[in-house]
């Protein structure tokens, strides 16, 4: 951890920063996943709604 003492004698602290770093873009069979996550997101809200409706 960096520390710093100002005139006073109060001391600063400060957190180590991470190393930066660029994404890569995802791979094809990554693409798949995240399809056919959504589908099943979309598949589970759409039946919350629904029977949120019938329900009520």
């Amino acid at each position: 951890m960096y520390t710093t003492v100002n005139e006073n004698g109060v001391l600063n602290n400060y957190a180590n920063e991470p190393q930066v770093y660029y994404a890569e873009y995802p791979a094809i069979w990554e693409q798949r996943k995240y399809v056919i996550q959504g589908v099943f997101a979309t598949l589970i809200v759409t039946t919350l709604i629904l029977v949120s409706l019938s329900v009520s």
